[in-house]
C-alpha cells in the first residue's frame, strides 16, 4: 500500500503517541501496583448504584415467581448475566449456578442485623469487582436488600453480575466519553498539523512538477516558493540547475547550428565540383562508380547539415511560426510526395496510404507540419515498412470541450522495444546504432518531429500496435477556419 505523505506524518504521530500511552500505563501499574479498584471511580459507582436500585425495583414490584424475566431483561439491557445469591452465597436465580473460588471466597454472609431502608445510602452496600482466569471473565458483586411482601419479608442478596470484558456493559467503563475524547483528540490534531501538512505538500508539489518539467527538457520551468527551511533550498538549487542546463544546451544547440551552418558553403562547393567532375570523368566504369559514390556521400552529408539546421533552429525557436488552418489531408499528400520523390527509380516501395476524411484542419505551421509528417513516413519507410501491409497515415477528431485531432502515422515492422519507446524523440538517439548509420540515420528525425508539433501546441506520442508495427500520433488543436495569426 502506498500513502500519501500527510498520511504518513500523521500515522507516525498517532503511533508515536500510542507508544507514549502504552509507557505510561506501564510505569503507572508498576508504581501503583496496578489492580481493578481503580477503575471504581466517582461515575462508575454511580452507575452500578444506579442499576441495583432498577433491579431491587423490579424485584419489590414482581412476584418471585417473574424475577427470572426481570434477570434476563436486565441482563439483556446491560449485556452481562445477572443471577441472584443469597446471603450466604447459596445460588437463587439465574444462569450461573457455580460461582468459581475466588468470587465464592469474596461473598462473605451478609449480617444479619435489621434491614436497612429500602433507599439507604448507596456507599452501605458492599461491592465486590475482580477478574478470574482461564477463561478470562470480570465478576461485579453488589449487596442489595429486597422487601418485597410476596416472599414473607425482608431479603439479603448478592446481585452477580458477569461479563466477557471490564466494561460490564458499560456499567465500569463507558466507552461513550471516551470515544468522543478520542474522537475530539484526532480532529484537534488534524486541523492542528493540516497547515504544517499542506505547506509541505504544496512545496513538494511544485518541486515535482518542476523536475518533471525539466526532464522533459523545459529548462525555463522555476519552482516559486518563499520557504525557508530545507524544502527552500532544495526549491533554489532545482532552479539554479535548471538555469545551468538551459545555459548549457543552448550553447551546445547553438554550436551545432553555427558548424552546421558553416559546412554548408564548403559542401555546396564540393557538390558543384564533384557535378563538374562527373561530367568530365569520361567512359570509365571504375571513375563512374567511384564518382557516384562521392556524389551519394556528399548528398548524405548535405541532408544531415540540413537537419542539424532545422534541429537547432527547431530547438532555438528561430524557426519563426506562424499558426493556421492546415489542410490535413493536403498536408500529408505533399508529405507523401516530398518522400516518395526522392528516390523515384526504387521499385517494391511499401503502399503509403491516406485515411484522412476530407476537410480536417488543424491549427499549425504548414511547413513543419509537413516536415514533421515527412519525417515520420521517411523513418516508417526505412525501418518499419516491413513490406507486409504497407504505411497508414490516419486522421480523426477527438474531444469534445477542446475538440483535437489525432493524425496516426502506423507501419507494419517489428516494432520497438517497449524500454525505448519514452526514448526514440530524444536527439541523437537511435534504437539500432548500426542500421541508423547504414540507412544515414543519425537519429534527429524523431526529434525533429516533437519540436515542431510542439511548437504549433500539440504533442507527440509512441506505442506498439497489438497487431505489430509501431504508430506515432501527432495531437493537434482543430482549426473550424483559416483564420493567421503570429507567434
Amino acid at each position: 500500500m502506498r500513502f500519501s505523505l500527510p498520511i504518513k506524518i500523521l500515522l507516525w504521530f498517532f503511533l508515536n503517541l500510542a507508544i507514549l500511552v502504552t509507557v505510561f500505563v506501564l510505569l503507572f501499574s508498576a508504581e501503583y501496583q496496578f489492580n481493578l479498584d481503580w477503575l471504581f471511580a466517582s461515575a462508575a459507582r454511580q452507575r452500578v448504584d444506579a442499576m441495583r436500585a432498577l433491579v431491587v425495583d423490579d424485584l419489590n414490584t414482581h412476584p418471585p415467581d417473574e424475577w427470572e424475566d426481570v434477570l434476563d431483561r436486565f441482563s439483556m439491557a446491560y449485556h452481562v448475566r445477572f443471577t441472584l445469591f443469597d446471603d450466604q452465597g447459596r445460588h437463587l436465580l439465574g444462569p450461573i449456578v457455580n460461582l468459581p473460588a475466588e468470587v465464592r471466597q469474596e461473598l462473605q454472609p451478609l449480617p444479619r442485623a435489621a434491614p436497612s431502608p429500602p433507599h439507604a445510602p448507596a456507599a452501605a452496600e458492599p461491592k465486590i469487582f475482580l477478574r478470574t482466569l482461564t477463561p478470562t471473565r470480570y465478576w461485579l458483586a453488589v449487596a442489595a436488600h429486597v422487601d418485597n411482601p410476596q416472599t414473607g419479608g425482608p431479603m439479603r442478596l448478592h446481585i452477580v453480575a458477569e461479563a466477557p470484558s471490564a466494561g460490564m456493559g458499560g456499567l465500569i467503563i463507558d466507552p461513550t466519553p471516551w470515544v468522543r475524547l478520542a474522537a475530539g483528540a484526532v480532529v484537534f490534531s488534524v486541523l492542528f498539523w493540516l497547515p504544517l501538512l499542506r505547506g509541505l505538500t504544496h512545496s513538494l508539489r511544485q518541486i515535482t512538477h518542476a523536475t518533471r518539467q525539466i526532464a522533459e527538457g523545459r529548462f525555463d520551468a522555476r519552482v516559486h516558493t518563499r520557504r525557508r527551511d530545507e524544502l527552500g533550498l532544495l526549491a533554489e538549487a532545482i532552479n539554479q540547475m535548471a538555469v545551468r542546463l538551459d545555459g548549457l544546451l543552448k550553447g551546445q544547440k547553438r554550436f551545432l547550428g553555427d558548424v552546421a551552418h558553416e559546412l554548408c558553403s564548403p559542401l555546396a562547393r564540393l557538390q558543384l565540383t564533384l557535378g563538374i567532375i562527373e561530367q568530365h570523368a569520361g567512359d570509365g566504369e571504375r571513375q563512374q562508380r567511384y564518382t557516384r559514390t562521392a556524389m551519394e556521400k556528399s548528398e548524405q552529408i548535405a541532408r544531415l547539415v540540413d537537419q542539424l539546421l532545422a534541429f537547432s533552429r527547431a530547438s532555438l525557436g528561430e524557426s519563426g511560426v506562424r499558426l493556421q488552418a492546415v489542410d490535413v489531408r493536403e498536408a500529408a499528400a505533399a508529405a507523401v510526395r516530398q518522400e516518395t520523390a526522392e528516390t523515384p527509380e526504387q521499385k517494391g516501395v511499401p503502399e503509403i496510404r491516406l485515411e484522412i476524411p476530407a476537410g480536417l484542419s488543424v491549427r499549425a505551421d504548414p511547413e513543419l507540419l509537413v516536415r514533421a509528417l515527412g519525417n515520420l513516413l521517411r523513418n516508417a519507410l526505412r525501418h518499419g515498412a516491413g513490406g507486409r501491409g504497407g504505411i497508414a497515415v490516419r486522421a480523426a477528431s477527438a474531444g469534445e470541450h477542446a475538440p483535437n485531432v489525432e493524425i496516426v502515422v502506423s507501419d507494419h515492422g517489428p516494432g520497438v522495444p517497449p524500454e525505448e519507446l519514452p526514448r526514440i524523440f530524444d536527439a541523437f538517439y537511435r534504437v539500432d546504432a548500426a542500421r541508423a548509420r547504414e540507412t544515414g540515420g543519425v537519429g534527429l528525425g524523431l526529434s525533429i518531429v516533437r519540436m515542431g508539433v510542439e511548437a504549433c501546441g500539440g504533442t507527440v506520442t509512441a506505442r506498439n500496435r497489438a497487431t505489430g508495427g509501431t504508430g506515432l500520433e501527432l495531437v493537434l488543436r482543430m482549426q473550424a477556419g483559416g483564420m493567421t495569426d503570429a507567434e
